[in-house]
């Protein structure tokens, strides 16, 4: 009889060892499947601002997908971006990984060299890319509407195909957002194609996508590689095709200095306009809407600047 009992406390002790083992990570935001016990939560990672605000559209609302963006919200254009151990961690955490694409990350070939088995969501996937003077390929696809449209779409179909579980979400998710976007896409077209002032002046090579799509003429840009000061010849030549062209509009960007555009409207008379290629911003709980507020505010300074 004791014996019996004695077999009868041990059976109640490695019974409750195993339930607590089981409930040891309910701090955890990772969600535990109760069947597996092993990661129920799909984790996506995004390279920078504008995927990251792409990626929560198109992953809205369904339950178990997380998605962290890799670098500060602030960061800007990962031009020559160096991965730190932080975000290294982050990847190690990832499912999938939604990349600009066109070369904006450079440090891609790194990534995947360490983790081959992440999955790369590549939102330019089939898009046309412009060159630059240098032949180079321009990156900064999502600064035109019609081609966020189309990287919300990619990023849609390549999650689709990676969590199949969710496949239907994120496509349904993808085609509300891109009405939106088409509404917004409409609006601007209404208010910029009938402007008969169509030479500007950029910042940088942000702005080629933006400038096709709504039919602008970028007739000379400030600084080739931002965040490198244009050389005193570059200044002259600046100057000198502002005067010859007679343009009255000068665009800065939010994310850099404006001192070489606030010298050349010195040198010409010409006005300094902020125009923002949607790169920066807020992870708040309104970050949906952000790119569609962004293109909003950049169409009242065009109507402006251009009028």
């Amino acid at each position: 009889m004791f014996s019996k009992l004695v077999k009868l406390l041990v059976i109640a002790v490695i019974s409750a060892a195993m339930l607590a083992g089981c409930g040891q990570n309910k701090g955890s935001t990772t969600q535990s499947s109760t069947n597996t016990g092993q990661k129920d939560n799909f984790t996506i990672v995004t390279s920078f601002y504008p995927m990251y605000i792409s990626t929560i559209n198109v992953t809205k609302g369904i339950p178990g997908v997380e998605v962290v963006n890799m670098t500060k919200p602030q960061t800007g254009c990962l031009h020559d971006y160096q991965l730190t151990p932080e975000d290294l961690k982050t990847l190690e955490k990832a499912n999938a990984f939604v990349i600009n694409g066109a070369g904006m990350e450079a440090f891609l070939d790194k990534t995947i060299k360490q983790q081959p088995q992440l999955k790369i969501i590549d939102a330019s996937k089939n898009i046309e890319l412009l060159k630059d003077e240098s032949g180079e390929e321009n990156p900064h696809v999502w600064v035109s509407v019609s081609n966020a449209i189309l990287q919300i779409q990619n990023i849609a179909e390549q999650l689709a195909a990676v969590d199949t579980k969710n496949a239907a979400q994120y496509k349904n998710n993808a085609a509300e957002y891109v009405k939106k976007l088409e509404a917004l896409r409409d609006t601007m077209h209404k208010s910029l194609d009938g402007t008969k002032n169509k030479d500007i002046i950029t910042f940088h090579e942000a702005f080629p996508y933006f400038a096709k799509e709504f039919n602008l003429n970028i007739v000379s840009v400030i600084e080739r590689e931002p965040g490198s000061e244009p050389s005193p010849a570059e200044l002259e030549a600046t100057i000198n095709t502002i005067k010859k062209s007679h343009i009255k509009a000068l665009f800065a960007e939010p994310q850099y200095s404006s001192k070489a555009a606030q010298t050349i409207a010195q040198e010409t008379g010409a006005k300094v306009y902020t125009l923002d290629p949607a790169v920066t911003g807020e992870a708040k709980s309104d970050a949906y809407d952000a790119y569609i507020r962004i293109m909003e505010n950049n169409l009242k300074i065009l109507q402006e600047a251009l009028q």
